[in-house]
């Protein structure tokens, strides 16, 4: 049988599963869930690589769900790691969702917030327990969490874990569980070289299943770049791009900083539209789970992030992402555009391009095996000049990028003040 004819019927998924899946409107099983929901009920240990929207969480959650059974002893059964507090709200509302016509309990600890609703939610009994891994880690050295009858482990968003610089945390909590037999899941985006040495530390012969090439981006998504010279010039496209409501009818622009995403967003809300939010690190917790929902719900079209949100929200129909500075981690490109293009719906990514971007573009699409489309800059569009503050900034990225490139070149700048210096006297 093909994985065009599976169904998860075919997969032997559990009747009350089936119906939550018709609710959910989850029709055909995606590549990885055909080739996953088997692994993991045969117990194996499993690397499972899939870009963002392909369906992975649910992949790993349906086969755990058969692997229970039924609700047990109040000690959590299933941990699940994950780098974020959105991702981990995420994954607990997917679990719930799946546990519509189940009676197992569910639960997820993450920072940024109080523990006393969480401690009590651990104490009333937990079949499932989300955590991001500091909390978790708190939790347990409090006494709140027994680890005792944990039988299987997920690491979830691994690389983005790699990134944030968990690796002492996770292994932290593998000591914690060494003595006990569990099967070990580990899920990502994408495979990089820490990634694999992390698998090596906690997986015992681990399937290998990877739906598309390492780095890749799904084909739903169509990409797109503009070479912009200056921050002015990049203000006045977005304005341009986002005044055609039509087109770009919900939209999540990142930036790299706090800073800059606070800057887009009051420019937006003071010049285009009054429904925009931001969410960044500095932001309470109530405030970024406010603004995700109202942006799930259609109240508001346009979401300004920092990468946080990279991989930490599920949100269908998003039709654009706009990259208003290209990230430097390359990685978190295939997270940023993977907010579109989801469950088979097509979207569109649109980066700003300036000089010193132009390097980092090409080692996208070196990572991506994907060529980004280039469009000019409509006529429409005020090109604004460069300001000498801007343009020695983006001479020094590109004096920095020369430097790692060629460990021989002293840079530009070094050239020019040597040239100017005074001979020494004889």
């Amino acid at each position: 049988m093909t994985n065009a004819k599976k169904s998860f019927k075919s997969l032997n998924v559990s009747p009350p599963l089936l119906n939550a899946l018709i609710d959910l409107n989850f029709v055909v099983p995606t590549p990885i869930q055909v080739m996953v929901i088997p692994k993991v009920r045969g117990g194996n240990d499993l690397i499972g690589i899939a870009p963002t929207g392909t369906g992975k969480t649910a992949a790993y959650l349906i086969p755990l769900f058969m692997k229970l059974k039924y609700p047990a002893e109040a000690n959590p059964r299933i941990l699940i790691l994950v780098p974020t507090r959105e991702l981990a709200i995420q994954i607990k509302k997917m679990t719930l969702d799946l546990n519509k016509y189940l009676n197992f309990r569910v639960g997820a600890v993450y920072g940024g917030t109080g523990k006393k609703n969480q401690i009590k939610e651990i104490e009333a009994g937990l079949d499932f327990l989300v955590a991001t891994p500091g909390r978790f880690i708190d939790l347990y050295k409090e006494g709140v969490i027994n680890l005792r009858n944990i039988n299987t482990l997920v690491l979830d968003e691994a690389d983005k874990m790699m990134d944030m610089g968990f690796l002492p945390q996770l292994h932290r909590i593998l000591e914690m569980l060494h003595a006990r037999k569990r099967q070990n899941l580990l899920f990502s985006a994408t495979f990089p070289e820490k990634v694999e040495r992390l698998s090596e530390d906690f997986l015992e012969f681990p399937m290998k299943i990877e739906v598309s090439p390492q780095g890749s981006v799904s084909d739903t998504v169509d990409q797109y770049y503009y070479k912009v010279p200056n921050l002015k010039t990049k203000i006045n496209l977005l304005h341009f791009l986002l005044e055609d409501q039509k087109a770009f009818k919900k939209v999540i622009i990142f930036t790299k900083t706090k800073e800059t995403a606070n800057n887009v967003f009051k420019f937006i809300r003071r010049k285009i539209d009054q429904d925009v939010r931001v969410i960044h690190a500095n932001k309470d917790q109530n405030t970024r789970i406010n603004a995700i929902n109202a942006f799930k719900e259609g109240t508001i079209r346009i979401l300004v992030s920092t990468d946080l949100t990279a991989r930490g929200i599920d949100v269908s129909m998003v039709s654009h992402v706009i990259n208003f500075d290209v990230p430097v981690s390359y990685e978190d490109y295939i997270h940023r555009i993977g907010r579109t293009g989801r469950a088979s719906a097509l979207g569109e990514s649109i980066s700003f391009v300036n000089s010193p971007d132009e390097y980092h573009l090409k080692k996208i699409e070196k990572l991506t095996r994907q060529r980004i489309i280039g469009k000019k800059i409509p006529a429409e569009v005020i090109i604004a000049p460069t300001e000498s503050w801007e343009q020695k900034i983006m001479e020094l990225e590109i004096d920095r990028i020369k430097r790692k490139l060629y460990p021989e070149y002293k840079g530009a700048f070094h050239q020019k003040k040597s040239k100017n210096r005074p001979k020494r006297k004889s």
